[in-house]
């Protein structure tokens, strides 16, 4: 049993994961297909030689071997991973990486990037925690001419830290590229991503 299902166990007794999960009503239904918008209404993201065609309203924050891309509503842009309410995705490199599991081991696919040793925040309401479970989608993605992402979709779910009741649930989408050491990690089903991926240029 992973530590965070051992945490809320000792607050609630055993949480029992959903088969699967679904994306809040909130948040907007991505088209994997979809081509990038118009060039004027774009701008290029570059990260460890990656380029994406993003809309120009998504802004982009830096920070040593990681991004943060907010699309929406946030109530701290800067703010590191695992803050709720902010609709963002994040990209990072190896630096990352080395500490991307549970226990701060290095991320591997097989197992969803969370990078704590205790129960992290809900990504909708920071009075709960989250929990995920098992890949409910997993495959290779293209990222670009001659790249492909391993996918993941992780079932994740918010629950009451008192007393174990489920409060919302999420899919965590990841597409890592083991040559490039590149790890894409998106908890709001941000619309177009899938599409800005796809069409990605590398150089």
């Amino acid at each position: 049993m992973r530590k965070s299902s051992i945490a809320l166990a000792a607050l609630a007794g055993a949480v029992t994961l959903a088969a699967s999960a679904t994306v809040p009503a909130s948040a907007a239904v991505s088209s994997a297909g979809a081509a990038p918008a118009s060039a004027s209404a774009t701008r290029t993201l570059s990260f460890r030689g990656m380029n994406l065609t993003i809309p120009s309203g998504w802004k982009v924050y830096r920070k040593t071997d990681q991004v943060k891309v907010v699309t929406g509503s946030c109530l701290r842009r800067t703010a590191g991973y695992f803050t709720p309410k902010c609709d963002a995705f994040w990209i990072f490199g190896p630096k990352v990486l080395k500490y991307g599991h549970e226990g701060f081991s290095a991320y591997t696919p097989e197992r969803p990037f969370y990078p704590a040793g205790d129960v992290a925040q809900c990504p909708f309401d920071g009075r709960h925690g989250q929990v995920l479970g098992k890949a409910t989608v997993a495959g290779l993605r293209q990222v670009g001419p001659g790249h492909k992402a391993e996918y993941r979709s992780w079932a994740g779910r918010c629950v009451k830290y008192g007393n174990g009741e489920q409060t919302a649930t999420f899919a965590q989408r990841e597409w890592y590229l083991p040559t490039s050491r590149i790890l894409v990690v998106d908890v709001w089903n941000t619309p177009g991503l899938a599409g800005v991926l796809k069409h990605a240029t590398w150089g």
